[in-house]
C-alpha cells in the first residue's frame, strides 16, 4: 500500500511538447517527444507509447504532465528522461493533461 509520503517523492510537472517524431527502433510503437518544462527544469526528452490515439503533428503544442525525477532510461538508442503520464484505456494510452491548460505554465508542479 502506498502512503502520502510516497506520492510526495514524485516530482510531476506540466510541460509543453515542442517536438514529436516516430521512433521505429522502439520495441513497441512509440514516439520520441521533446518537452519544455520551463526554465528551472528545461527541455527534456521522453519515449511514449501513444501512437494509437495521437499523431506527431497533433502532439506539438500539447500541454502534458510528466514525472521529471525518475532516473533516465535507455530505450533502444534513445535516452528517455521523463515519464509522460496517461491512462491505459480500451482504446490505448490517453495522455493526462491539465484542465485549463492555458492557465498552466511549463514547470508548474502537480500537488
Amino acid at each position: 500500500m502506498a502512503v502520502y509520503d510516497d506520492f510526495t517523492k514524485l516530482d510531476i510537472r506540466a510541460g509543453t511538447i515542442i517536438k514529436a517524431e516516430s521512433f521505429p527502433k522502439a520495441r513497441k510503437p512509440a514516439y520520441k517527444l521533446t518537452i519544455d518544462f520551463g526554465s528551472d527544469i528545461g527541455i527534456k526528452r521522453s519515449s511514449a507509447q501513444i501512437t494509437d490515439n495521437y499523431t506527431p503533428e497533433s502532439l506539438v503544442g500539447k500541454k502534458i504532465l510528466g514525472v521529471v525525477n525518475f532516473p533516465p532510461r535507455q530505450i533502444a538508442d534513445f535516452i528517455s528522461e521523463v515519464l509522460v503520464l496517461g491512462t491505459d484505456s480500451e482504446d490505448g494510452i490517453i495522455l493526462a493533461v491539465p484542465d485549463m491548460a492555458g492557465k498552466v505554465s511549463n514547470g508548474d508542479k502537480l500537488c
